[in-house]
């Protein structure tokens, strides 16, 4: 009896916490989206900013092209670092002290404050090597952070291939190096873009990181990497931070929020078919 008492209990608990999980992001987005819709048109979407103080009237495509770019070229950098990091820890470290140190540097990283980063960012890259602030500075300081998290993801997506595999393809003569990159990229390559992809959603979303290392108030499309950049997030920043307009700040908010849906429903998909 006491413990069907306690099974209804744990069943009622799960039950309420994910109606209350899903219910106030329900709301959140359906408020966010009732408040920015009516200032989403062609215009918005696709013209510079305008208007005195800026960002009053015109739209936000610089801040979206920015977005989309800070997020591509932090994914880079990130998954370079992460991929290797990963197959190091599980094929090549034999020794578990030094496995542990990095999977403890690894967790401290995780949990540096996203402004710290940015400082960090500014400076070593502007200030010690001098490197204006720009989409490249913004994008290597982005890239710091979601280097973890992508790092932790892609470690666990190879420790979860089955190791026959593996102990097949030694067996058979195959070097390491082969198997790596002939046998178990393949296997995971989905799940580890998904897991890349949900990364550049992190970063396509993070404010302090940019604030210092690249974020400008207007810039049009940049040219270079070397140029500074317009982003979603610092732009919202800006529209509520000094009160310029709230109609525009839930504009872009909402179509903030539509290209992260569209990040994680491809992450989503991505991970599905890999697991078919």
């Amino acid at each position: 009896m006491k413990e069907k008492i306690k099974d209804n209990i744990f069943k009622l608990w799960i039950i309420m916490s994910t109606i209350i999980v899903v219910g106030v992001t329900i709301f959140i987005l359906g408020y966010i989206f009732k408040k920015g819709m009516g200032s989403i048109d062609l215009e918005f979407i696709f013209n510079n900013p305008k208007g005195i103080p800026l960002g009053a009237e015109g739209g936000i495509f610089p801040a979206i092209v920015g977005s989309l770019l800070l997020m591509l070229l932090s994914c880079f950098f990130a998954s370079f670092l992460a991929i290797a990091t990963a197959i190091y820890t599980i094929f090549y470290c034999r020794n578990k002290y030094i496995g542990d140190i990095i999977h403890l540097i690894i967790q401290c990283m995780a949990g540096i404050p996203s402004i710290i980063l940015g400082m960090f960012g500014y400076t070593l890259l502007i200030l010690y090597f001098k490197i204006n602030r720009s989409l490249l500075t913004a994008s290597i300081t982005l890239g710091i952070m979601i280097f973890p998290y992508i790092e932790v993801r892609i470690e666990k997506i190879m420790n979860e291939i089955n190791s026959n595999i593996i102990s097949t393809s030694y067996a058979l003569g195959v070097s390491k190096f082969y198997t790596i990159f002939k046998l178990i990229l393949p296997i995971c390559r989905e799940d580890i873009i998904s897991a890349i992809l949900l990364g550049g959603g992190f970063a396509m979303g993070a404010t302090a990181p940019i604030i210092l290392t690249g974020a400008v108030i207007f810039a049009p499309i940049p040219k270079s990497i070397l140029s500074p950049v317009m982003a979603l997030p610092f732009h919202l920043y800006i529209l509520t931070g000094e009160g310029i307009s709230l109609e525009k700040a839930y504009g872009t908010a909402a179509i903030l929020i539509i290209l992260l849906l569209i990040i994680n429903v491809l992450s989503l998909i991505l991970n599905r078919k890999e697991h078919r």
